[in-house]
């Protein structure tokens, strides 16, 4: 019987998972493999470079998503703003499965995973902030005030995440995006 391939998408989903729940240093091979469906020697197959490898795949997908479900969308001015906004949000809210997972950046950014992968993770965030810093200039906020509000879109999904986990409720994420846009539109 032949075995079935296991897809990039799932793989990187997979080793996401883990990365997640695990940040770099807690990530077991046996996990990552598990994760993903293949066997220890497969993995190693697809990633020569090991457990590394596998991250900077993982966050070289997580900066192409939120790329083009983030950055794009919010930079797309042939879209009224409030819409790009929103469109974001929903992008966000299905990339944390509504506050059920953790922030990957957040895993990665303790230990050995900010020594190894801080320029990533920081490419990551700024992305992240440029991209609501230029929404926040479309809904008429001058750059500096769009990227103070930047900055606090950040640190409200973020520690919403955080709260969510501690309290096992999707509550405080979902209540901090609602916020988020209430405030993006009301300015």
């Amino acid at each position: 019987m032949r075995i079935a391939k296991v897809s990039d998408q799932e793989i990187l989903n997979g080793l996401m998972s883990v990365f997640r729940a695990k940040g770099y240093d807690g990530a077991s091979l046996n996990e990552l493999a598990e994760a993903t469906g293949l066997k220890k020697a497969s993995l190693y197959h697809r990633f020569p470079g090991g457990k590394k490898e596998m991250t900077a795949a993982v966050l070289d997908f997580m900066e192409s998503w939120i790329n083009t479900k983030v950055y794009k969308v919010l930079s797309d001015d042939k879209i009224v703003p409030t819409q790009r906004l929103h469109e974001a949000l929903v992008n966000i809210k299905a990339v944390y499965n509504n506050g059920k997972e953790v922030c990957l950046y957040r895993s990665l950014s303790m230990d050995t995973g900010m020594a190894l992968f801080g320029e990533k993770i920081e490419k990551g965030i700024n992305q992240w902030l440029k991209s609501f810093s230029i929404i926040g200039m479309a809904l008429n906020l001058d750059e500096v005030v769009a990227m103070q509000m930047a900055k606090q879109t950040f640190i409200e999904v973020q520690g919403s995440l955080v709260l969510s986990k501690a309290m096992d409720s999707t509550e405080p994420f979902l209540h901090a995006m609602k916020q988020i846009e209430t405030r993006y539109t009301n300015t």
